[in-house]
Protein backbone atom coordinates (compact mmCIF):
# COMPACT_ATOMS: atom_id res chain seq x y z
CA UNK A 1 0.00 0.00 0.00
CA UNK A 2 1.09 3.27 -1.10
CA UNK A 3 -0.22 6.51 0.74
CA UNK A 4 -1.12 9.00 -1.85
CA UNK A 5 0.78 12.39 -2.06
CA UNK A 6 -2.71 14.43 -2.56
CA UNK A 7 -2.83 13.07 1.63
CA UNK A 8 -0.81 16.30 1.74
CA UNK A 9 -4.30 18.09 1.83
CA UNK A 10 -5.90 15.66 4.49
CA UNK A 11 -2.81 15.96 7.14
CA UNK A 12 -4.14 20.08 7.11
CA UNK A 13 -6.48 18.67 9.87
CA UNK A 14 -6.32 15.21 10.64
CA UNK A 15 -5.43 13.36 13.90
CA UNK A 16 -4.69 9.38 14.38
CA UNK A 17 -4.07 6.26 16.71
CA UNK A 18 -1.60 4.38 19.05
CA UNK A 19 -1.81 2.93 22.16
CA UNK A 20 0.18 2.99 25.21
CA UNK A 21 -1.16 2.48 29.08
CA UNK A 22 -1.70 5.33 30.99
CA UNK A 23 1.29 6.41 33.14
CA UNK A 24 1.30 6.93 36.80
CA UNK A 25 1.78 10.03 37.43
CA UNK A 26 5.06 11.31 38.97
CA UNK A 27 5.20 13.97 41.71
CA UNK A 28 7.18 16.11 40.14
CA UNK A 29 5.29 19.27 39.00
CA UNK A 30 6.48 23.03 38.16
CA UNK A 31 4.36 26.13 37.47
CA UNK A 32 5.73 29.55 36.14
CA UNK A 33 4.00 32.69 36.03
CA UNK A 34 3.77 34.11 32.70
CA UNK A 35 4.28 37.99 32.27
CA UNK A 36 2.10 39.05 29.21
CA UNK A 37 1.16 42.50 27.61
CA UNK A 38 -2.13 41.82 26.89
CA UNK A 39 -4.94 44.14 27.07
CA UNK A 40 -6.69 41.84 29.03
CA UNK A 41 -4.76 42.47 32.28
CA UNK A 42 -8.03 40.72 34.78
CA UNK A 43 -6.93 37.46 33.34
CA UNK A 44 -3.57 35.81 35.18
CA UNK A 45 -1.45 33.57 33.00
CA UNK A 46 0.73 30.96 33.57
CA UNK A 47 2.90 27.25 32.19
CA UNK A 48 2.38 24.37 33.92
CA UNK A 49 5.13 20.76 33.22
CA UNK A 50 4.09 17.95 34.79
CA UNK A 51 6.51 15.00 34.24
CA UNK A 52 4.63 11.64 33.60
CA UNK A 53 7.29 9.43 31.54
CA UNK A 54 6.77 7.99 28.24
CA UNK A 55 6.86 4.05 28.49
CA UNK A 56 9.73 2.69 27.50
CA UNK A 57 7.87 0.89 24.62
CA UNK A 58 8.80 4.22 22.98
CA UNK A 59 11.90 4.14 22.65
CA UNK A 60 14.72 6.08 23.20
CA UNK A 61 13.99 9.73 23.60
CA UNK A 62 15.14 13.60 25.09
CA UNK A 63 14.18 13.68 28.67
CA UNK A 64 12.05 16.81 28.37
CA UNK A 65 9.47 14.52 26.26
CA UNK A 66 8.57 12.93 29.68
CA UNK A 67 7.47 15.98 31.15
CA UNK A 68 4.09 17.40 29.95
CA UNK A 69 2.63 21.07 29.86
CA UNK A 70 -0.36 23.26 29.18
CA UNK A 71 -0.88 26.95 29.73
CA UNK A 72 -3.32 27.73 32.01
CA UNK A 73 -5.19 31.14 32.08
CA UNK A 74 -8.03 31.77 35.26
CA UNK A 75 -9.39 35.06 37.22
CA UNK A 76 -6.63 36.99 38.52
CA UNK A 77 -9.72 37.77 41.46
CA UNK A 78 -10.69 34.08 41.87
CA UNK A 79 -8.92 30.89 43.60
CA UNK A 80 -5.74 30.09 42.60
CA UNK A 81 -6.26 26.31 43.81
CA UNK A 82 -7.33 25.45 40.55
CA UNK A 83 -9.64 22.39 42.16
CA UNK A 84 -11.47 25.63 43.52
CA UNK A 85 -12.38 26.73 40.00
CA UNK A 86 -16.22 27.04 39.29
CA UNK A 87 -15.81 25.54 35.32
CA UNK A 88 -11.99 24.46 33.73
CA UNK A 89 -12.05 24.22 29.93
CA UNK A 90 -9.41 21.92 28.83
CA UNK A 91 -8.54 21.99 24.95
CA UNK A 92 -6.40 20.27 22.44
CA UNK A 93 -4.99 22.14 19.74
CA UNK A 94 -5.23 21.97 15.65
CA UNK A 95 -2.74 20.34 13.54
CA UNK A 96 0.87 22.66 13.70
CA UNK A 97 -0.72 24.35 16.66
CA UNK A 98 0.51 24.77 20.30
CA UNK A 99 -1.36 26.12 23.60
CA UNK A 100 -0.34 29.31 22.46
CA UNK A 101 -2.74 29.53 19.63
CA UNK A 102 -5.62 30.05 22.12
CA UNK A 103 -4.15 32.91 24.20
CA UNK A 104 -7.04 35.29 22.66
CA UNK A 105 -9.77 32.98 23.10
CA UNK A 106 -8.51 31.54 26.90
CA UNK A 107 -8.12 35.52 28.28
CA UNK A 108 -11.76 36.54 26.45
CA UNK A 109 -13.06 33.60 27.75
CA UNK A 110 -11.95 34.19 31.60
CA UNK A 111 -13.10 37.54 31.50
CA UNK A 112 -16.12 36.87 30.26
CA UNK A 113 -17.17 35.03 32.86
CA UNK A 114 -15.76 37.15 35.26
CA UNK A 115 -18.33 39.77 34.17
CA UNK A 116 -20.66 36.83 35.32
CA UNK A 117 -19.66 36.24 38.53
CA UNK A 118 -17.66 32.50 37.36
CA UNK A 119 -14.25 31.80 37.91
CA UNK A 120 -13.48 29.48 34.89
CA UNK A 121 -10.23 28.19 34.49
CA UNK A 122 -8.91 27.32 30.36
CA UNK A 123 -6.39 24.92 30.26
CA UNK A 124 -4.30 24.63 26.51
CA UNK A 125 -2.51 21.58 26.10
CA UNK A 126 0.87 21.28 24.46
CA UNK A 127 1.01 17.65 22.37
CA UNK A 128 3.94 15.04 23.31
CA UNK A 129 6.02 16.08 20.12
CA UNK A 130 6.20 19.96 21.18
CA UNK A 131 8.91 18.60 23.87
CA UNK A 132 11.62 19.04 20.53
CA UNK A 133 11.68 22.26 20.00
CA UNK A 134 14.21 25.09 20.94
CA UNK A 135 12.54 28.42 21.78
CA UNK A 136 15.82 29.69 22.90
CA UNK A 137 15.80 32.41 20.13
CA UNK A 138 12.42 33.57 20.45
CA UNK A 139 12.48 34.37 23.84
CA UNK A 140 15.87 36.21 23.69
CA UNK A 141 14.58 38.08 21.00
CA UNK A 142 11.61 38.92 23.27
CA UNK A 143 13.43 39.33 26.12
CA UNK A 144 16.30 41.85 24.36
CA UNK A 145 13.55 43.72 22.32
CA UNK A 146 15.76 42.98 19.29
CA UNK A 147 14.27 40.83 16.07
CA UNK A 148 18.33 39.86 15.24
CA UNK A 149 18.76 37.50 18.31
CA UNK A 150 15.97 35.48 17.36
CA UNK A 151 17.54 35.39 13.98
CA UNK A 152 20.93 35.18 14.41
CA UNK A 153 20.70 32.12 17.02
CA UNK A 154 18.74 29.87 14.23
CA UNK A 155 20.46 31.24 11.58
CA UNK A 156 23.71 32.39 12.08
CA UNK A 157 25.20 29.88 14.75
CA UNK A 158 25.10 32.28 17.73
CA UNK A 159 25.25 31.95 21.28
CA UNK A 160 22.11 32.59 24.01
CA UNK A 161 23.56 32.05 27.47
CA UNK A 162 26.26 29.07 26.10
CA UNK A 163 23.83 27.56 23.61
CA UNK A 164 23.86 27.22 20.30
CA UNK A 165 20.86 26.05 17.73
CA UNK A 166 21.19 22.54 17.00
CA UNK A 167 19.10 22.65 14.23
CA UNK A 168 15.63 21.06 12.89
CA UNK A 169 15.63 17.65 13.81
CA UNK A 170 14.45 14.82 10.94
CA UNK A 171 12.61 12.08 10.78
CA UNK A 172 15.76 10.18 11.24
CA UNK A 173 16.24 11.82 14.78
CA UNK A 174 12.77 11.27 16.47
CA UNK A 175 12.02 7.89 15.56
CA UNK A 176 10.35 7.49 19.24
CA UNK A 177 7.42 9.68 17.12
CA UNK A 178 6.48 6.28 15.19
CA UNK A 179 4.67 5.15 18.65
CA UNK A 180 2.85 8.31 19.05
CA UNK A 181 -0.18 8.97 17.97
CA UNK A 182 -3.80 9.35 19.06
CA UNK A 183 -3.58 6.88 21.66
CA UNK A 184 -0.61 7.99 23.95
CA UNK A 185 -2.38 11.93 23.21
CA UNK A 186 -5.60 11.33 24.63
CA UNK A 187 -3.73 8.99 27.63
CA UNK A 188 -1.70 12.53 28.00
CA UNK A 189 -4.82 14.44 28.33
CA UNK A 190 -6.08 11.53 30.66
CA UNK A 191 -3.01 11.59 32.55
CA UNK A 192 -2.72 15.18 33.00
CA UNK A 193 -6.16 15.63 34.12
CA UNK A 194 -6.64 12.69 36.92
CA UNK A 195 -2.90 14.23 38.01
CA UNK A 196 -3.84 17.98 38.25
CA UNK A 197 -7.39 17.33 39.19
CA UNK A 198 -7.95 14.39 41.21
CA UNK A 199 -11.24 14.19 42.41
CA UNK A 200 -13.27 12.27 39.94
CA UNK A 201 -16.19 14.14 40.85
CA UNK A 202 -14.13 17.37 39.91
CA UNK A 203 -13.80 16.27 36.73
CA UNK A 204 -17.31 14.71 36.21
CA UNK A 205 -18.61 17.75 37.00
CA UNK A 206 -16.63 21.06 36.26
CA UNK A 207 -14.32 20.08 33.43
CA UNK A 208 -15.10 20.55 29.86
CA UNK A 209 -13.05 18.78 27.19
CA UNK A 210 -13.02 20.29 23.72
CA UNK A 211 -10.41 21.70 21.15
CA UNK A 212 -9.85 23.38 17.92
CA UNK A 213 -9.71 21.96 14.21
CA UNK A 214 -7.88 18.36 14.94
CA UNK A 215 -8.57 19.19 18.87
CA UNK A 216 -12.32 18.60 18.05
CA UNK A 217 -11.72 14.94 16.28
CA UNK A 218 -9.15 13.93 19.64
CA UNK A 219 -12.22 15.29 21.77
CA UNK A 220 -14.35 12.81 20.12
CA UNK A 221 -12.14 9.80 20.60
CA UNK A 222 -11.32 11.01 23.99
CA UNK A 223 -14.83 10.89 24.70
CA UNK A 224 -15.10 6.90 24.07
CA UNK A 225 -11.65 5.83 24.79
CA UNK A 226 -11.34 3.03 27.75
CA UNK A 227 -8.72 3.91 30.14
CA UNK A 228 -8.02 0.78 31.67
CA UNK A 229 -8.67 -1.44 28.94
CA UNK A 230 -11.51 -3.00 30.85
CA UNK A 231 -14.71 -1.80 29.23
CA UNK A 232 -16.98 -3.07 32.17
CA UNK A 233 -15.45 -0.76 34.79
CA UNK A 234 -16.21 3.05 33.37
CA UNK A 235 -15.13 5.67 35.85
CA UNK A 236 -11.69 5.76 34.24
CA UNK A 237 -13.66 6.21 30.61
CA UNK A 238 -12.90 9.11 28.82
CA UNK A 239 -16.69 10.47 29.02
CA UNK A 240 -16.10 10.25 32.11
CA UNK A 241 -14.10 12.80 32.86
CA UNK A 242 -15.66 15.57 31.42
CA UNK A 243 -19.15 17.71 32.33
CA UNK A 244 -19.62 18.33 28.20
CA UNK A 245 -17.27 18.68 25.23
CA UNK A 246 -16.97 21.89 23.08
CA UNK A 247 -15.14 21.84 19.03
CA UNK A 248 -14.06 25.16 18.19
CA UNK A 249 -14.26 25.43 13.95
CA UNK A 250 -14.37 20.92 14.12
CA UNK A 251 -16.53 18.64 15.10
CA UNK A 252 -16.82 16.53 18.67
CA UNK A 253 -16.43 12.79 16.70
CA UNK A 254 -14.88 9.92 16.78
CA UNK A 255 -13.58 9.40 13.14
CA UNK A 256 -11.80 11.06 10.68
CA UNK A 257 -12.16 14.71 9.80
CA UNK A 258 -14.08 15.46 6.46
CA UNK A 259 -14.50 18.22 4.80
CA UNK A 260 -18.34 18.04 4.33
CA UNK A 261 -18.75 16.68 1.20
CA UNK A 262 -16.48 18.32 -0.39
CA UNK A 263 -13.49 16.12 -1.01
CA UNK A 264 -13.31 14.37 -4.15
CA UNK A 265 -12.40 10.85 -3.70
CA UNK A 266 -8.79 9.65 -3.46
CA UNK A 267 -7.71 12.60 -1.67
CA UNK A 268 -7.93 10.29 1.56
CA UNK A 269 -6.18 7.30 2.33
CA UNK A 270 -8.52 4.15 1.19
CA UNK A 271 -10.65 2.30 4.06
CA UNK A 272 -8.83 -0.89 3.39
CA UNK A 273 -5.22 0.66 3.78
CA UNK A 274 -3.24 -1.77 6.52
CA UNK A 275 -2.35 0.21 9.71
CA UNK A 276 0.14 -3.01 10.35
CA UNK A 277 1.71 -1.99 7.25
CA UNK A 278 1.68 1.67 7.83
CA UNK A 279 3.21 1.04 11.80
CA UNK A 280 6.10 -0.79 10.39
CA UNK A 281 6.87 1.44 7.97
CA UNK A 282 7.21 4.32 10.50
CA UNK A 283 9.25 2.38 12.77
CA UNK A 284 11.42 1.82 9.82
CA UNK A 285 11.51 5.00 9.08
CA UNK A 286 10.18 4.54 5.19
CA UNK A 287 7.89 6.60 6.18
CA UNK A 288 8.42 9.98 7.39
CA UNK A 289 7.51 9.96 10.98
CA UNK A 290 6.80 13.56 11.11
CA UNK A 291 4.53 15.94 8.70
CA UNK A 292 7.06 17.91 6.86
CA UNK A 293 7.30 19.44 2.76
CA UNK A 294 10.35 20.72 1.46
CA UNK A 295 8.82 24.02 1.73
CA UNK A 296 5.30 25.85 3.24
CA UNK A 297 4.95 23.08 5.52
CA UNK A 298 7.83 21.73 7.97
CA UNK A 299 9.40 22.67 11.47
CA UNK A 300 11.54 25.65 10.11
CA UNK A 301 8.36 27.99 8.74
CA UNK A 302 6.35 27.10 11.60
CA UNK A 303 9.40 28.65 13.30
CA UNK A 304 9.38 31.62 10.99
CA UNK A 305 5.68 32.18 11.79
CA UNK A 306 6.44 32.93 15.38
CA UNK A 307 9.29 35.16 14.60
CA UNK A 308 7.39 36.91 12.00
CA UNK A 309 5.31 37.25 15.37
CA UNK A 310 8.19 38.26 16.98
CA UNK A 311 9.07 40.73 14.18
CA UNK A 312 5.44 42.51 14.09
CA UNK A 313 5.43 42.89 18.21
CA UNK A 314 9.02 44.69 18.61
CA UNK A 315 7.94 46.97 15.37
CA UNK A 316 4.62 47.03 14.06
CA UNK A 317 4.80 50.14 11.67
CA UNK A 318 8.93 50.43 10.87
CA UNK A 319 10.32 48.81 7.80
CA UNK A 320 10.63 45.18 8.56
CA UNK A 321 13.57 43.57 7.92
CA UNK A 322 12.74 39.96 8.64
CA UNK A 323 12.83 38.94 5.18
CA UNK A 324 16.22 41.03 4.13
CA UNK A 325 18.09 39.75 7.57
CA UNK A 326 16.90 36.18 7.69
CA UNK A 327 19.03 34.20 5.18
CA UNK A 328 18.44 32.57 2.02
CA UNK A 329 18.15 28.96 1.56
CA UNK A 330 15.99 26.51 -0.52
CA UNK A 331 13.21 26.30 2.20
CA UNK A 332 12.87 29.87 2.83
CA UNK A 333 13.26 31.03 -0.34
CA UNK A 334 10.72 28.34 -2.09
CA UNK A 335 8.32 28.93 0.91
CA UNK A 336 8.64 32.64 0.06
CA UNK A 337 8.20 32.50 -3.20
CA UNK A 338 5.25 30.20 -2.49
CA UNK A 339 3.21 32.42 -1.02
CA UNK A 340 4.26 35.81 -2.47
CA UNK A 341 3.72 35.28 -6.00
CA UNK A 342 1.29 37.46 -8.00
CA UNK A 343 0.57 35.04 -10.71
CA UNK A 344 2.27 31.87 -12.22
CA UNK A 345 4.67 33.89 -14.74
CA UNK A 346 5.65 36.13 -11.40
CA UNK A 347 6.09 32.53 -9.48
CA UNK A 348 8.31 31.07 -12.23
CA UNK A 349 10.63 33.95 -12.81
CA UNK A 350 11.05 35.32 -9.24
CA UNK A 351 10.99 39.03 -10.07
CA UNK A 352 9.43 41.34 -8.11
CA UNK A 353 10.01 38.59 -5.14
CA UNK A 354 8.99 39.82 -1.22
CA UNK A 355 12.90 41.24 -0.65
CA UNK A 356 11.77 43.38 -3.41
CA UNK A 357 9.20 45.43 -1.55
CA UNK A 358 9.49 47.68 1.40
CA UNK A 359 6.62 46.73 4.15
CA UNK A 360 6.14 47.04 7.65
CA UNK A 361 6.14 44.24 10.46
CA UNK A 362 2.36 44.14 10.68
CA UNK A 363 2.37 44.35 6.87
CA UNK A 364 4.09 41.04 6.58
CA UNK A 365 2.65 39.62 9.41
CA UNK A 366 -0.41 40.38 8.28
CA UNK A 367 0.01 38.82 4.09
CA UNK A 368 1.36 35.76 5.89
CA UNK A 369 -1.68 34.88 7.63
CA UNK A 370 -4.49 36.91 6.41
CA UNK A 371 -7.25 35.30 4.45
CA UNK A 372 -6.93 38.29 1.82
CA UNK A 373 -3.52 37.11 1.54
CA UNK A 374 -2.43 33.64 2.89
CA UNK A 375 -3.42 30.51 0.11
CA UNK A 376 -3.89 27.82 3.04
CA UNK A 377 -7.63 28.37 4.52
CA UNK A 378 -6.56 26.63 7.73
CA UNK A 379 -4.02 28.82 7.96
CA UNK A 380 -6.31 31.89 7.57
CA UNK A 381 -7.40 34.90 9.85
CA UNK A 382 -9.18 37.88 9.07
CA UNK A 383 -6.86 40.75 10.49
CA UNK A 384 -7.27 43.82 7.77
CA UNK A 385 -5.39 44.39 4.59
CA UNK A 386 -3.05 46.47 3.33
CA UNK A 387 -2.18 50.38 2.99
CA UNK A 388 0.69 52.36 1.74
CA UNK A 389 0.69 51.46 -2.12
CA UNK A 390 -0.74 49.65 -5.08
CA UNK A 391 -2.32 46.33 -4.79
CA UNK A 392 -3.23 44.09 -7.64
CA UNK A 393 -5.13 40.56 -7.74
CA UNK A 394 -3.29 37.98 -6.20
CA UNK A 395 -4.14 34.53 -8.64
CA UNK A 396 -1.57 32.00 -6.97
CA UNK A 397 -1.74 29.39 -6.54
CA UNK A 398 -5.38 29.36 -7.66
CA UNK A 399 -6.89 32.33 -9.66
CA UNK A 400 -9.77 33.92 -7.86
CA UNK A 401 -12.44 33.33 -9.73
CA UNK A 402 -11.29 29.66 -9.85
CA UNK A 403 -11.64 28.72 -5.77
CA UNK A 404 -15.14 30.87 -6.08
CA UNK A 405 -16.41 28.74 -8.71
CA UNK A 406 -19.50 26.53 -7.33
CA UNK A 407 -19.16 23.38 -9.31
CA UNK A 408 -15.60 22.92 -7.32
CA UNK A 409 -16.45 23.78 -3.77
CA UNK A 410 -13.41 21.25 -2.42
CA UNK A 411 -11.07 24.50 -3.88
CA UNK A 412 -12.94 26.91 -1.30
CA UNK A 413 -12.58 24.44 1.19
CA UNK A 414 -8.84 23.95 0.78
CA UNK A 415 -7.88 27.20 -0.50
CA UNK A 416 -10.61 29.44 0.52
CA UNK A 417 -12.33 31.65 -1.32
CA UNK A 418 -12.02 34.99 -0.47
CA UNK A 419 -10.27 37.27 -3.01
CA UNK A 420 -6.62 37.75 -2.60
CA UNK A 421 -4.57 40.97 -2.83
CA UNK A 422 -0.56 40.99 -2.72
CA UNK A 423 1.64 44.65 -3.57
CA UNK A 424 2.29 46.05 -6.83
CA UNK A 425 4.67 48.73 -6.40
CA UNK A 426 7.95 47.32 -5.41
CA UNK A 427 9.83 50.41 -7.33
CA UNK A 428 12.55 50.91 -9.64
CA UNK A 429 15.32 50.09 -9.20
CA UNK A 430 13.40 47.03 -6.88
CA UNK A 431 13.51 48.31 -2.97
CA UNK A 432 12.62 51.79 -3.70
CA UNK A 433 8.57 51.63 -4.11
CA UNK A 434 6.43 52.64 -1.09
CA UNK A 435 6.22 51.46 1.99
CA UNK A 436 3.27 49.06 2.88
CA UNK A 437 1.81 49.09 6.03
CA UNK A 438 -1.29 47.75 7.53
CA UNK A 439 -5.00 48.30 8.22
CA UNK A 440 -5.73 46.83 11.04
CA UNK A 441 -9.59 44.96 11.40
CA UNK A 442 -11.27 48.01 13.18
CA UNK A 443 -9.96 49.94 10.73
CA UNK A 444 -11.31 48.47 7.40
CA UNK A 445 -14.32 50.94 6.36
CA UNK A 446 -13.54 53.62 8.16
CA UNK A 447 -11.77 57.28 6.63
CA UNK A 448 -8.42 55.46 7.24
CA UNK A 449 -9.48 52.99 4.64
CA UNK A 450 -8.39 53.23 1.22
CA UNK A 451 -10.96 50.79 -0.04
CA UNK A 452 -9.13 48.62 -2.39
CA UNK A 453 -11.13 47.03 -4.69
CA UNK A 454 -10.48 43.90 -7.32
CA UNK A 455 -10.20 44.06 -10.83
CA UNK A 456 -14.15 43.35 -10.50
CA UNK A 457 -14.55 46.40 -9.09
CA UNK A 458 -15.98 44.79 -5.53
CA UNK A 459 -14.29 45.57 -2.37
CA UNK A 460 -11.02 43.05 -1.58
CA UNK A 461 -12.72 43.19 2.30
CA UNK A 462 -15.45 44.76 4.18
CA UNK A 463 -16.20 45.77 8.15
CA UNK A 464 -17.96 43.14 8.60
CA UNK A 465 -15.71 40.52 7.41
CA UNK A 466 -13.14 41.66 9.79
CA UNK A 467 -12.32 40.22 13.50
CA UNK A 468 -9.03 39.48 14.94
CA UNK A 469 -6.65 42.22 16.15
CA UNK A 470 -3.38 41.92 14.66
CA UNK A 471 -0.78 43.00 17.13
CA UNK A 472 -3.03 40.98 19.45
CA UNK A 473 -1.97 37.75 16.92
CA UNK A 474 1.79 38.55 17.10
CA UNK A 475 1.78 38.87 20.84
CA UNK A 476 -0.01 35.25 20.93
CA UNK A 477 2.80 34.19 18.24
CA UNK A 478 5.93 35.31 20.31
CA UNK A 479 5.49 35.85 23.54
CA UNK A 480 3.75 32.59 25.19
CA UNK A 481 6.77 30.43 26.46
CA UNK A 482 4.75 27.23 24.91
CA UNK A 483 4.04 28.71 21.18
CA UNK A 484 1.45 29.52 19.21
CA UNK A 485 2.64 26.68 16.24
CA UNK A 486 4.06 23.17 16.09
CA UNK A 487 7.19 22.30 14.36
CA UNK A 488 6.88 18.23 14.81
CA UNK A 489 3.77 17.22 13.93
CA UNK A 490 3.78 12.98 14.16
CA UNK A 491 2.85 11.47 11.30
CA UNK A 492 1.37 8.67 12.76
CA UNK A 493 -1.50 10.97 14.11
CA UNK A 494 -2.45 11.62 10.45
CA UNK A 495 -2.04 7.34 9.67
CA UNK A 496 -4.06 5.90 12.24
CA UNK A 497 -6.91 7.45 12.15
CA UNK A 498 -7.60 7.21 8.50
CA UNK A 499 -7.06 4.01 8.57
CA UNK A 500 -9.79 0.91 9.17
CA UNK A 501 -8.13 -1.52 10.99
CA UNK A 502 -6.17 0.38 13.80
CA UNK A 503 -6.02 -2.18 16.70
CA UNK A 504 -5.61 0.54 19.08
CA UNK A 505 -8.96 2.31 18.26
CA UNK A 506 -10.90 -1.07 18.20
CA UNK A 507 -9.55 -1.85 21.56
CA UNK A 508 -9.88 0.91 23.43
CA UNK A 509 -12.51 3.28 21.67
CA UNK A 510 -15.26 1.35 23.17
CA UNK A 511 -17.60 3.51 24.64
CA UNK A 512 -19.81 4.65 21.57
CA UNK A 513 -22.46 6.30 23.29
CA UNK A 514 -19.31 8.42 25.16
CA UNK A 515 -19.93 11.33 23.43
CA UNK A 516 -24.07 11.53 23.33
CA UNK A 517 -23.58 10.95 26.98
CA UNK A 518 -22.40 14.82 27.22
CA UNK A 519 -23.88 18.24 26.26
CA UNK A 520 -22.04 19.41 23.37
CA UNK A 521 -20.98 23.11 21.85
CA UNK A 522 -19.52 23.16 18.02
CA UNK A 523 -18.59 27.19 17.61
CA UNK A 524 -17.89 27.34 13.56
CA UNK A 525 -16.80 29.96 11.58
CA UNK A 526 -18.90 31.47 8.89
CA UNK A 527 -16.15 31.53 6.46
CA UNK A 528 -12.87 29.42 5.12
CA UNK A 529 -12.43 25.45 5.89
CA UNK A 530 -15.18 22.93 7.00
CA UNK A 531 -14.29 20.21 9.03
CA UNK A 532 -17.19 17.88 9.85
CA UNK A 533 -17.81 14.17 10.05
CA UNK A 534 -21.56 13.94 8.48
CA UNK A 535 -23.45 16.27 11.37
CA UNK A 536 -23.12 18.08 14.06
CA UNK A 537 -23.74 17.16 18.16
CA UNK A 538 -26.03 19.47 20.34
CA UNK A 539 -25.89 23.26 19.81
CA UNK A 540 -24.44 24.28 17.15
CA UNK A 541 -22.98 28.47 16.58
CA UNK A 542 -21.77 30.07 14.04
CA UNK A 543 -19.74 33.28 13.96
CA UNK A 544 -19.87 35.08 10.42
CA UNK A 545 -16.65 36.42 8.69
CA UNK A 546 -14.94 33.61 10.71
CA UNK A 547 -12.49 32.57 9.71
CA UNK A 548 -10.32 28.84 10.91
CA UNK A 549 -7.65 30.46 13.36
CA UNK A 550 -10.21 33.35 14.00
CA UNK A 551 -12.34 31.29 15.89
CA UNK A 552 -9.04 31.45 18.50
CA UNK A 553 -7.53 34.76 17.95
CA UNK A 554 -10.58 37.08 17.32
CA UNK A 555 -10.48 40.38 19.20
CA UNK A 556 -12.62 41.10 22.54
CA UNK A 557 -14.86 43.35 20.78
CA UNK A 558 -15.67 42.98 17.18
CA UNK A 559 -16.34 45.87 14.72
CA UNK A 560 -20.25 45.50 15.56
CA UNK A 561 -20.03 46.56 18.90
CA UNK A 562 -20.95 43.22 20.33
CA UNK A 563 -18.73 41.05 22.55
CA UNK A 564 -16.47 38.05 20.60
CA UNK A 565 -19.08 35.80 20.22
CA UNK A 566 -16.81 32.57 20.64
CA UNK A 567 -15.95 33.08 24.43
CA UNK A 568 -19.73 34.12 24.63
CA UNK A 569 -20.65 31.39 23.88
CA UNK A 570 -18.29 29.04 25.74
CA UNK A 571 -19.07 30.92 28.70
CA UNK A 572 -23.08 30.53 28.29
CA UNK A 573 -22.25 26.91 27.65
CA UNK A 574 -20.53 26.05 30.62
CA UNK A 575 -22.16 27.85 33.13
CA UNK A 576 -25.90 26.46 31.91
CA UNK A 577 -24.42 22.65 32.39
Amino acid sequence: MRLSPLVALAVLAAPAAVQVQAQAAVAQRVETSVNSSSPITSVAESAVSVRIPLPSSVGAHPAACDHLSYLRWRDKNGPTDRTKADRILIAQPGIFEGAGAFDSVARNTVAAAAHKGQHIEFWALDRRSNCLEDHTGDQAGLATKNLHTAIDYYYRHKEINGRTFAGYQTSDQVAWLAHVGLAQTVTDEYDVMVHELPSAAFRRQKVFCGGHSLGGFLTGYFAEWDFDGNPATTADAGYNQCAGYFALDSTVAASAPGFGSTVPSGILPSSDSSAAWVNAELQSGQLTRIISAPALINPETMNLLGIAGLSARLDPTGVSDLVHYTPSNFNIDATLRLLFSRDYANYISGTPGVRDFRMTGNAVLGSLLDNNSQPLAFLETSVGFFKGGPVVDKNFPLPGDLTNNPSLPFLATAFGGDKRAIPADAGSPAGTGPLYTWLTYDAIGTAADPGYRSSDGTLFTTRDKEVTDLAELARSLSEAPLDFTEWYFPTKMVTDLYLSDSAEIKKYAVHTDGIAARPVLTVRGGAGIILSAGGTTGTLVVAPGYHHLDVLTAAATQNNGTPEPVSTNLVQFVISH
